[in-house]
């Protein structure tokens, strides 16, 4: 979503170097202006953040000549400016006092309501909570339907006493559903309500009574993120014609230009809380503002990446991998076979790797990457025996043989897998022993591995051939 501002950032800060003038400076604020307005950001807060970025400069302007890294200076302040512009800190749910906790998703027609219902369903359930979604859009061809067939795919309870299509009163439906919720002690409702393809007073009116029926404890904004920055203006008249507590990114995966993020903060006065990532149910979280700028100026979100990370690798599997690591045990294909399982339940890694540091430089890279080849490696190891994948030394040429026919594969693909797993191997090695490998930055000491106590040393043995004899018994 922001790849091009952030190689018009990248760029700009590259052309830093040594101490900085005041025109210098001046130069640069304007500059950052511009790649605001190129990404769509709306005039007003263009201009306000360039301003403020500057008014920072010079205000700093002596401790960023003082510095040893002057480049560096100027990037933490544009990072805090930016990190402040996108809300500042992380907004949270809010919960009732007394369950439930009913949220109510306005927004436009085509912003992705019903689909995000679905995804913020699955959230609080994977949180211990009993969501309940109430089908209360009822203008929409078949947004009942979509709305249960989305339920479905969570094992969400829907409540939807209507058909829709233009049947049934939305206000009596979302008084409905909370009752319901109450008497089946749901501890949350999610009612999705009905859009337009446009702002209009009837909807206005239609969302503001469902406001006013239910009292919601959260009103959530949903607006598409690809809009630019007409998203900006809906949300200032849904702000003043009904209000709101937050707002919602969809499509964040989207390849726009990523104006609607930075400017509805600064519009409305509203912090974004949840942003979608993109079609899968799972491809959705809580919105940091302080993460999405260090992606915006290239420093990727490696918080973000070990935090789905940890989501997709059971926890006896992590604990098991990290034992084996502190103890000094092997690394094994057994052990590779199930972070490539982790890895397919994070998803796309083209979108996993658009997360580490750097990632901008490495557009054409991500955008070459080959998916198939996770699939190609898992293919060749689960053809493998349980003995060969937890010793590969036995993995001799007749073995490497039946591998490649098992798994559909050339044996120089094999030979190429098995080469590069031992080195992998070696790898940890180093790093177990506190070793960093050549090219890689030293991050500090690795836990060294345990020596057993129940296990003898193994004694030298003497190079002559007539002595090791006597010593061995023979």
């Amino acid at each position: 979503m922001f790849e091009a501002l952030g190689q018009r950032f990248t760029s700009l800060f590259s052309g830093l170097r040594g101490k900085v003038s005041q025109a210098q400076l001046v130069e640069f604020s304007s500059d950052i202006k511009n790649a605001l307005l190129d990404s769509d950001v709306a005039l007003l807060v263009a201009d306000k953040f360039s301003k403020q970025v500057l008014e920072e400069f010079n205000n700093q302007a002596e401790s960023i000549n003082k510095s040893t890294n002057p480049s560096q200076k100027i990037f933490e302040i544009v990072n805090a400016q930016l990190t402040q512009i996108l809300g500042g800190s992380e907004r949270r749910l809010k919960f009732a006092k007394v369950a439930p906790t009913v949220i109510l998703l306005i927004g436009l027609q085509g912003a992705g309501k019903t689909s995000l219902a679905g995804k913020l369903a699955n959230y609080l359930k994977l949180q211990g909570n009993t969501p309940l979604l109430v089908a209360a859009d009822l203008q929409r061809p078949n947004a009942v339907n979509q709305l249960q067939v989305v339920g479905e795919s969570t094992k969400t309870p829907v409540f939807a006493p209507e058909p829709g299509n233009g049947v049934g009163n939305p206000i009596s439906v979302a008084k409905a559903g909370v009752e319901f919720a109450k008497e089946k002690l749901h501890n949350f409702v999610i009612i999705d309500t009905a859009g337009r393809t446009g702002i209009d007073q009837e909807l206005m009116n239609q969302v503001t009574s469902i406001r006013d029926a239910v009292k919601p404890d959260e009103i959530f904004f949903v607006v598409d993120a690809m809009t630019g920055q007409d998203a900006a203006v809906t949300a200032k008249a849904f702000a003043d014609g009904v209000g709101f507590d937050a707002v919602v990114l969809t499509k964040l995966d989207g390849d726009a230009r990523g104006g609607a993020a930075l400017s509805i903060v600064e519009i409305t006065g509203k912090p974004i809380i949840f942003a979608s990532t993109g079609e899968k149910i799972s491809d959705f979280d809580l919105f940091y503002p302080d993460r999405m700028a260090s992606r915006i100026l290239g420093m990727g979100d490696v918080a973000s990446l070990a935090e789905q990370a940890k989501r997709a690798m059971p926890e006896e599997t992590s604990k098991k991998l990290e034992d084996k690591f502190v103890k000094g045990e092997e690394f094994t294909f057994e052990d590779f076979l199930s972070q490539l399982e982790a890895m397919k339940n994070m998803g796309s890694m083209s979108k996993l790797m658009g997360l580490l540091p750097g990632a901008a430089g490495m557009k054409k890279q991500i955008e070459n990457f080959d998916e198939s080849e996770l699939v190609r490696t898992r293919a060749i190891i689960q053809s493998m025996t349980p003995m060969e994948r937890n010793d590969p030394k036995v993995l001799n040429g007749s073995r490497r043989s039946r591998i490649a026919l098992g798994s559909g594969r050339a044996v120089s693909e094999i030979n190429s897998l098995v080469e590069r797993f031992s080195q992998a191997q070696k790898m940890m090695k180093q790093m177990r022993g506190g070793n960093m490998p050549a090219g890689l930055p030293n991050i500090g000491s690795m836990p060294k591995p345990q020596q057993s106590n129940n296990i003898p040393k193994k004694k030298s043995r003497s190079g002559n051939p007539a002595k090791r004899a006597l010593e061995e018994g023979i």
